[in-house]
């Protein structure tokens, strides 16, 4: 595998220079039209850069968040549901990647809403000691739980030079941010690889994200294909659990704004992965069921290396 310095080098100047031409093809949305993306090719995407895939990957849960279903899923009854705060590394022979960065204690108690909610400080140590042991930090979106462990931190000048953020997560960040504690400045923005691309984009050996505002401007999603073959689609917010992609329905959450119709789009095409792609596992960040049950499995490492 190229090593993970090299490539982020190699796609920061990619996406400078402007993104793949499957973004300016028949296959581009208009403006007025919704989310679509196929999965051919982000599997050519993912094979664009040469070099040994991953080799697995690892979830750890360092909070939690209590709330009735019926928030995470339309139509979903009112019945207790663990909402995980998770982090996800993607282990390759020579480094590892984090996907999203976890969040201090402060930022944490903004979710709760006035309750006090877990927060696991050990797990939380483990987090901060894998993204310093990263080669890159890719942030699924902009909000406090995916991205503040890479700005609320005194460690800020040695993981911003590895971390990519895209120029609408930073935009959300510096004019529109979920809670203050995040906001940065462009001075502060400048410390971290920022890049724009129109649809796909091509990270490492078997590694793609995948542009999808709807649950903010700035989400993506991630593909990871490792050496095995096994693929996984890291869905990030756009379902808070997986039941909104198995029946194709979207939150019920009050307190959040979402772009409905892109969500609408990217939860329909979720849902024909599910149905067809056997080999592709759908990841939604805080489903604690899933978390579990692909840890039980064996399709998700119980920590972090």
């Amino acid at each position: 595998m190229k090593t993970i310095f090299g490539v982020c080098l190699w796609l920061v100047l990619f996406a400078s220079a402007g993104s793949t031409s499957f973004g300016q093809s028949s296959q581009n949305s208009s403006s007025d039209a919704a989310w679509t993306v196929r999965l051919d090719q982000i599997r050519q995407i993912a094979g664009m850069i040469p070099g040994r895939r991953a080799l697995r990957i690892n979830v750890l849960k360092f909070a939690e968040s209590h709330r009735s279903k019926k928030f995470s899923v339309q139509g979903a009854p009112d019945e207790p549901s663990i909402q995980a705060r998770t982090v996800f590394q993607i282990v390759f022979a020579d480094g590892t990647v984090m996907i999203d960065s976890g969040m201090d204690e402060q930022v944490h108690q903004f979710f709760g809403r006035g309750a006090v909610e877990p927060y696991y400080p050990e797990a939380a140590k483990q987090v901060e000691q894998a993204l310093r042991k990263a080669r890159a930090i890719i942030i699924t979106h902009e909000h406090g739980d995916h991205v503040a462990g890479v700005i609320r931190t005194p460690l800020v000048a040695e993981l911003a030079p590895k971390t990519l953020l895209t120029r609408a997560q930073v935009q959300g960040l510096e004019t529109n941010p979920q809670m203050p504690e995040i906001k940065i400045t462009p001075e502060m923005a400048g410390r971290y690889n920022v890049v724009d691309y129109d649809k796909y984009l091509p990270f490492g050996p078997g590694v793609a994200l995948i542009k999808a505002p709807g649950h903010t401007p700035g989400s993506q999603m991630v593909y990871v294909a490792l050496e095995s073959g096994r693929e996984y689609l890291f869905i990030a917010d756009t379902a808070w659990h997986m039941d909104s992609v198995r029946l194709i329905k979207g939150k019920a959450a009050p307190w959040i704004q979402e772009d409905e119709a892109a969500l609408l789009a990217q939860l329909r095409w979720l849902n024909e992965i599910y149905r067809t792609e056997k080999n592709v596992f759908i990841i939604a960040s805080h489903d604690e069921e899933e978390r579990k049950d692909l840890i039980a499995k064996g399709v998700l490492g119980d920590g972090l290396e």
